[in-house]
C-alpha cells in the first residue's frame, strides 16, 4: 500500500480537514472528540490509517467539526456546515459520505437534512439514534468533564465503548490520558455530545436518496442490533452488515470494514 501525501485546511465553514488520495471526493466524518481540529500524533495516524484504503480511490476529506460552536447546537447546524464545504468547495456534489460513530450520525443527519447533495452513504458503528447505552456513556462523560472529574470520565468512557476483556485495558490507557484528551475549554465536546443526545432521524430516513450500507457490531454496547436493523430497513434500498462478535471499537475499524466501505462506495 502506497504512501499517499496528506494536506490539512479548513473550509470555509472553518470545518477542518485532512486530505489525501486522489480521485473523486469523498467526505469522511470523524467519531467523537476532546477538540474540533485536525489530528495529530498517534490520532493522526490511526485516522488516516482507517481511510488508507479508501485514498488508494477516491480523494478523502477526512473531517472534523467546525471549532467554537455554541451550547444548543443541533447536528442539523454541524451538517449543513459540510452540506455548505460539497455546495461550494467540493464541486456541488452529490459526493460520497462515510461516518463513523458520531460521525455516522451526522452522515445520516447531512443524507435526511440534503439528500441531493449525498452520493453514495456508508454509515459505520451508528444508527438513527443512540442506545441507551451510548446515552448514558456520552452523558456521564460529559457531566464528568464538566464536573472536573476527567480521569474518571474517560476510564468509565474507555469500559464503556469496550465491554469484556479488553475493557480494562482501554479504561486504563483513556485514564493515563485524560490531560490529552481534555482540552482546557471542553465546550465544543461538551456541546457536540448535547446534539448527538438529542439525535433522532427515524421519522426523516426515507428521505435518503443515496444507496446506504450500514455496519454495525453485534456486541455493540452504545447501540444494539436492533438500532442498526431498523436503520438500514427506513432507507429506502438500505443494507446491514452486522459484524459477529464485533463491538463499538471492532465494528468501528479493521480490515473487513474498510473493504466492506470501499467495495460498496466504488459501487458493489
Amino acid at each position: 500500500m502506497r504512501t499517499a501525501p496528506v494536506a490539512a485546511g479548513h473550509f470555509a465553514s472553518g470545518v477542518p480537514y485532512l486530505r489525501v488520495g486522489e480521485g473523486p471526493p469523498l467526505l469522511a466524518v470523524s467519531g467523537l472528540t476532546p477538540e474540533h481540529k485536525n489530528p495529530t500524533g498517534f490520532e493522526r495516524r490511526t485516522e488516516l490509517g482507517r481511510v488508507a484504503l479508501l485514498s488508494e480511490h477516491v480523494t478523502v476529506y477526512l473531517v472534523n467539526r467546525r471549532p467554537g460552536i455554541p451550547a444548543g447546537t443541533t447536528m442539523s447546524d454541524l451538517a449543513g456546515d459540510y452540506a455548505q464545504a460539497i455546495q461550494h468547495e467540493l464541486g456541488g456534489g452529490p459526493v460520497a459520505v462515510h461516518g463513523v460513530s458520531t460521525g455516522g450520525s451526522l452522515a445520516l443527519q447531512l443524507a435526511v437534512d440534503h439528500p441531493e447533495l449525498v452520493r453514495r452513504l456508508v454509515v459505520v458503528s451508528a444508527a438513527y439514534r443512540l442506545g441507551p447505552g451510548g446515552q448514558q456513556a456520552q452523558r456521564d462523560l460529559g457531566n464528568s468533564i464538566a464536573a472536573g472529574d476527567a480521569r474518571g470520565a474517560w476510564a468509565r468512557f474507555g469500559r464503556a465503548v469496550a465491554p469484556g476483556a479488553t475493557g480494562p485495558l482501554v479504561a486504563g490507557a483513556m485514564w493515563a490520558m485524560a490531560s490529552q484528551l481534555t482540552p482546557d475549554d471542553p465546550s465544543d465536546l461538551l456541546a457536540t455530545i448535547a446534539a448527538e443526545d438529542a439525535f433522532d432521524v427515524l421519522d426523516g430516513l426515507g428521505r435518503i436518496t443515496a444507496p446506504t450500507l450500514v455496519i454495525g457490531g453485534e456486541r455493540d454496547p452504545l447501540y444494539s442490533p436492533d438500532l442498526f436493523r431498523r436503520t438500514a430497513d427506513g432507507i429506502p434500498g438500505g443494507r446491514l452488515v452486522l459484524l459477529r462478535g464485533k463491538g463499538h471499537l471492532g465494528a468501528s475499524a479493521g480490515d473487513v470494514t474498510a473493504a466492506l466501505s470501499l467495495g460498496f462506495l466504488l459501487g458493489g
